[in-house]
């Protein structure tokens, strides 16, 4: 089946997938972890065998030099069931072999861990391109925004019920790049690549006002 949009290097696009059957696709850190791994050691034309590090630390996969990185990623965030990514592609082909790699690794390592077999992602992977500035700075507060489900799975129907716990849970939340745009260093900022957005949060707290203000926003209605 072709797909509707063609990849182009230097744009934007966001790619998210679900676990088939709407089933968890992370069950514990480690699952999450592993995921994180693959994000990093999946980005090059080269093979890679994760049994080759077989014991190793976030912090040592991420001290891996990689050659012929195949994107940009830019955001992500990984929830129970599903994950997103915001990515740009740096050479002709580069999403596509990335993202069966990535699916690949991790499905390969969920069924042998839990004994097992067939497709664990929802068909392909979903793609739209960002075409738009507008379009990019909703796309990073939507991405950063999922954790807020974990804690308040209606807020967006219902409103939030306690803004400051909704904004401390994202803050302490290790499985997306909320971190990054709150200029937090950790091990994980390798993954990401937060120069080539636009500088919509250079302001010191800029990116929290502006997740803030989507939350506010939700619970006027």
């Amino acid at each position: 089946m072709t797909r509707p949009i063609e990849f182009s290097t230097g744009e934007f696009y966001h790619l998210y997938n679900r676990g088939t059957d709407k089933r968890k696709i992370f069950l514990q850190p480690s699952d999450y972890k592993r995921f994180l791994a693959l994000l990093y050691l999946c980005n090059t034309r080269e093979t890679i065998h994760l049994s080759d590090y077989q014991g190793s630390t976030l912090t040592d996969i991420f001290n891996i030099i990689r050659k012929n990185t195949l994107v940009e990623l830019s955001a992500y965030c990984l929830m129970p069931n599903y994950f997103h990514l915001l990515i740009q592609e740096k050479m002709e082909g580069g999403i596509s072999l990335f993202m069966q790699k990535l699916s690949t690794g991790y499905t390969m390592y969920f069924n042998k861990k839990n004994d097992r077999t067939g497709s664990l992602f929802g068909g392909r992977f979903k793609a739209k391109h960002i075409d738009s500035d507008e379009y990019l700075k909703y796309i990073l507060s939507y991405i950063h925004l999922n954790p807020i489900k974990i804690i308040e799975p209606t807020w967006k129907e219902d409103g939030i019920k306690n803004v400051r716990d909704a904004e401390k849970f994202l803050g302490s939340y290790n499985f997306s790049s909320y971190a990054e745009y709150t200029q937090r260093s950790r091990p994980e900022s390798i993954l990401i690549k937060t120069s080539n957005v636009p500088k919509y949060f250079d302001e010191k707290d800029s990116f929290k006002n502006t997740l803030k203000d989507w939350i506010l926003y939700k619970n006027d209605f």
